[in-house]
């Protein structure tokens, strides 16, 4: 007796590469074209295949990601950027308060900061902005050939499986037409056996009639 561990024969149901019932039988063609297109209208019906797993709830963790996802799904416009304080107010009141003044002043050396910092990093762009962007192309073109090569080898290994499969239902399909051609011949071979038995049944039957009726004459 065969243990679960041990690997089963492979059961070929059907052979796509090598049957042509819809092509012989156009009434088989009309009833596949009918389940499909109740299967397609059941689909599109239905909200989901129960196959795909339920959506993902994107940036559980971060709310404002989350926020700024649902306003770009609703469709809402951004809101302006507060551009206040990118200017140098000066107080409202004349004159300022010592407050003001200090908040004023404030206002004006992070603004100066901040321009001090921009021109720093369009320093370092304009000296080393270039390498890095060849650099990062040159990566890009890398991972382009590299994905682009896998993209190849997997075509040419599918290509090979389907013509593996072609070849594998081509060869088992003609030995299923040779054993089905001889299981007609045998079939028939039988039927002729079973007539010519009939008809010498018959034949035995009139002669042991004919016997009878000598044996009764003399």
């Amino acid at each position: 007796m065969a243990s679960d561990s041990e690997p089963q024969a492979p059961f070929f149901d059907s052979l796509p590469y090598y049957d042509n019932d819809l092509e012989v039988h156009s009434i088989l063609r009309e009833k596949v074209q009918h389940e499909l297109a109740v299967e397609t209208q059941k689909s599109q019906q239905d909200k989901l295949h129960p196959g795909i797993p339920p959506p993902h709830e994107l940036f559980t963790n971060h709310p404002f990601l989350a926020a700024e996802l649902r306003r770009v799904e609703a469709r809402q416009s951004l809101s302006a950027i507060d551009t206040t304080r990118y200017q140098l107010p000066a107080p409202t009141t004349t004159p300022g308060t010592d407050e003001e003044w200090k908040a004023a002043l404030d206002n004006a050396h992070a603004q100066l900061e901040h321009q001090r910092i921009r021109h720093n990093n369009l320093a370092l762009l304009q000296q080393y902005g270039n390498n890095a962007w060849r650099i990062h192309n040159f990566l890009l073109e890398a991972d382009t050939k590299k994905a682009e090569k896998l993209l190849e080898e997997l075509r040419e290994q599918t290509t090979e499986v389907n013509r593996d499969r072609k070849n594998t239902q081509t060869r088992i399909g003609n030995q299923l037409t040779s054993l089905e051609t001889r299981w007609t011949e045998l079939i028939s071979s039988v039927l002729q056996i079973e007539m010519a038995n009939v008809a010498l049944e018959v034949e035995v039957d009139l002669l042991n009639r004919r016997e009878t009726e000598l044996a009764s004459a003399l």
